[in-house]
């Protein structure tokens, strides 16, 4: 196996955007090109004080290149300075590449206690990357078993920890069989199985492995990391795996991160305060200047090492032997949707899969082609760093919400384009939505929920539902508009769902399967009752405030065409408390889209009487008789209301306006009958008035009185004109206008033709 190589060795400088150059060697010799001699003469006192740890951490370094016998570090006062000195500049600055080859081999050679060698290994944080060929050199001293078994679990913690820092996987890769081997560990297991399943590949999967998994689970139970790590071989090879494995995503693999993540997290907060332009922590081929948390790192593809240093020939070379249909081709290469048709059978995800969901490329390779070991080992990485980063899960996560607020987001938008939501962010909301309080990351936890996927509502009910309603009747009217308008979305995209995949659905008649169909049907049907009753009380809490009232009516604007637009036989009417709210509102908008509503529940329900009627029964499915009473009851109530003016006398609902002559005349309304006509009504008045004042200017004792036979159809007319078509279409559909004779008998009649 290769040697590493001494720290004094000259190596190829990282390219990095700032002019300081990071490489331990020229800084040991002294090399600095004219520039750099240019940038350290105008040096501030705090970069000189830079420049004089560098100067320490070189010289601890090569101390401890130096040590050839067991040292003990009570009696000796170097080893603790320079063992305090690679500490105090791990937690301030972290380590550059070339000082995790020496701290490495001296940590695990077990030429030091396990005190010294794990302080050193938790002083192990990198500031940029961690070299591939420092883990190789690493991986072959556990071979000789020079360190003890504590120090083998705290390497193989790091290493997990730091996997995605490492710039290239390859060697690593070639190693699998080796962490295959220390399966035999019981107290190793858990970690080797995250390594293992870090690294597993198509090819990796063998019989002879299943065998030794199936093995060591009969021997010590169903242990979540072995399911992991047995799950993603099924999906692999699922010829080999047999067995029968819980279905749904779970949290495998415990927090292996120790204290390396909350130290690599505060670097990078402290290096971002201190430096005008930020430096990406992961030299990535994509020009991203962010230095977010962990989760951030991972979005970013990063380059391979193999291809840093090869000349401009072979870089030729490579790109005639691009689509080769022999070779797979890593997504970093990966530039334009065409190369993505003609290498979609041979791509090479990354390591860090993060890093899909901010590329469309790889995203389309996920619509295309249904590879279940992408989607596992995505949906574990999800689940694993919403748990970690949730910033109202995790106490000391709450500085960071503004990082987690950027991740929830680019999930959203992952999701948006793949038109289906994460198994492990649905997961994840169930979670941690009992622990939320409505204001952290509100639209962007919001926006999750709408891509939930349509399941069983008694699940739902429990883990989504009752949370939720609990935040929405005691939060502000603002955030129960945020949560209507997100089921708003979560329906639709369910509606859409449906749609999409009825047509695979139907057999050679045309008919969809009745299980499948009534069980959908169920779910929506139990979404939207849920909120029909969350959106009644709110009213009542809001005193029937008319931005909710719009946002509930909204809601309805999809439900009450679910039937012909997505081809859904479901159609229920909105409650009675949501209803007539609307019908007496004061805001012409909302009562304008009342209208609309009832036009369209109109459309729907001729069309399935229709079909019924014609014996075209596409969806095997009939609305039941409620349904039409409940649009006849609620119907003759808006015609009675705003047309005949005789709502308070005929309207049947039990929950109507229904009052006796009696009762009105006690309240000195003088004309109550006419009080909610499209005239006089609360939220018609101010129209009425416009269009006294332009036809009868000189008049200023508004008369409305004055709009009737013909002045009533212009007054139509003006209100069509000012936009209010939903009034027009639920007049000219649900309202069978009187005869020309028939309105000139009425004479004076106030109520209208």
């Amino acid at each position: 196996m290769e040697r590493r190589r001494s720290f004094k060795t000259p190596k190829q400088p990282l390219q990095v955007q700032h002019k300081i150059q990071t490489n331990l060697s020229a800084w040991q010799k002294g090399v600095r090109i004219d520039s750099e001699k240019s940038v350290q003469s105008h040096q501030s006192p705090n970069n000189q004080k830079n420049y004089s740890k560098q100067d320490s951490l070189e010289e601890s370094l090569s101390y401890f290149e130096n040590i050839k016998a067991r040292v003990s570090l009570k009696t000796n006062n170097s080893l603790q300075k320079h063992l305090s000195t690679v500490e105090t500049i791990a937690l301030q600055r972290g380590l550059p590449p070339e000082a995790f080859d020496v701290l490495l081999n001296v940590a695990l050679s077990g030429k030091l206690a396990d005190t010294v060698n794990t302080r050193l290994l938790k002083s192990l944080i990198p500031a940029s990357v961690v070299p591939e060929n420092c883990v190789v050199s690493s991986v072959s001293w556990l071979c000789v078993s020079k360190c003890s078994s504590n120090i083998q679990l705290l390497f193989l913690r790091w290493l997990i920890t730091v996997f995605d820092f490492i710039d290239c996987k390859t060697q690593i890769h070639a190693l699998y069989g080796f962490f295959f081997s220390f399966l035999q560990d019981e107290k190793m297991c858990p970690y080797v199985c995250h390594v293992l399943y870090l690294l597993t590949r198509k090819e990796n999967v063998k019989p002879f492995r299943i065998r030794r998994l199936l093995d060591l689970q009969a021997k010590v139970g169903m242990q979540p990391y072995l399911q992991a790590l047995l799950s993603l071989y099924k999906f692999f090879r699922p010829e080999l795996v047999t067995i029968t494995l819980p279905g749904k995503t779970k949290i495998f693999f415990k927090n292996p991160d120790g204290p390396w993540k909350a130290a690599i997290n505060t670097i990078r907060q402290r290096n971002q305060k201190n430096s005008a332009v930020p430096q990406p922590l992961i030299f990535s081929t994509a020009q991203v200047q962010s230095r977010k948390r962990k989760w951030n790192t991972q979005l970013l593809i990063s380059a391979s090492s193999a291809n840093r240093n090869i000349s401009e020939e072979d870089r030729g070379r490579d790109r005639v032997s691009l689509f080769s249909v022999n070779e797979s081709l890593p997504v970093e290469q990966l530039k334009t949707f065409s190369q993505l048709l003609q290498n979609i059978h041979c791509l090479e995800f990354p390591s860090r899969m993060g890093s899909v969901l901010t590329n469309p490329l790889l995203l389309h390779y996920m619509n295309c082609i249904k590879d279940e070991s992408v989607y596992l080992r995505l949906y574990y990485w999800m689940g694993q760093t919403l748990q970690e980063e949730c910033s109202w899960c995790v106490v000391e996560n709450s500085q960071y919400e503004e990082g987690f607020k950027d991740f929830l987001e680019t999930v959203y938008k992952a999701e948006c384009f793949l038109q289906e939501g994460f198994s492990s962010c649905e997961e994840f909301l169930y979670k941690s939505l009992p622990l939320w309080d409505g204001s952290c990351c509100r639209s962007q936890v919001l926006r999750l929920v709408s891509w939930i996927s349509l399941s069983s509502f008694s699940e739902m009910k429990s883990r989504l539902c009752d949370p939720l309603a609990q935040l929405f009747l005691t939060s502000s009217l603002y955030f129960k508009c945020s949560v209507l308008e997100s089921l708003k979305e979560l329906l639709q995209n369910w509606l859409n769902c449906h749609a999409i995949h009825l047509d695979s659905e139907l057999d050679s008649q045309g008919h969809s399967s009745n299980t499948t169909l009534s069980g959908r049907v169920n779910v929506v049907a139990e979404l939207i009752n849920f909120v029909g009753r969350i959106s009644t009380v709110a009213l009542h809490l809001e005193n029937n405030s008319a931005l909710l009232l719009y946002f509930i009516l909204d809601f309805y604007e999809t439900v009450c065409d679910i039937y012909l637009r997505y081809n859904l036989p479901l159609l229920i009417m909105p409650p009675a408390g949501i209803f007539y709210p609307a019908l007496l509102s004061m805001d012409p908008v909302n009562l304008n889209q009342l209208c609309y509503i009832m036009y369209r529940y109109r459309t729907n329900l001729v069309a399935a009487k229709e079909n019924e009627l014609s014996k075209k029964k596409i969806l095997q499915f009939k609305f039941s008789n409620k349904t039409y009473q409940e649009y006849n009851q609620f119907l003759s109530a808006m015609v009675g209301c705003l047309w005949t003016s005789s709502v308070f006398q005929k309207d049947v609902h039990p929950q109507g306006l229904h009052m006796d002559d009696e009762l009105l005349k006690k309240t000195a309304v003088q004309d109550f009958k006419i009080s909610f006509n499209v005239v006089h009504h609360p939220a018609m008045m101010g129209y009425a008035v416009h269009f006294l004042r332009q036809a009868w200017p000189d008049d200023t004792t508004f008369d409305f009185s004055l709009i009737k036979g013909k002045k009533w159809d212009w007054y139509l007319k003006y209100l069509y004109a000012q936009g209010l078509s939903g009034l027009q279409l639920f007049v000219d559909s649900s309202i069978n206008r009187v005869s020309q004779a028939s309105r000139s008998k009425a004479g004076n009649a106030q109520e209208g033709p």
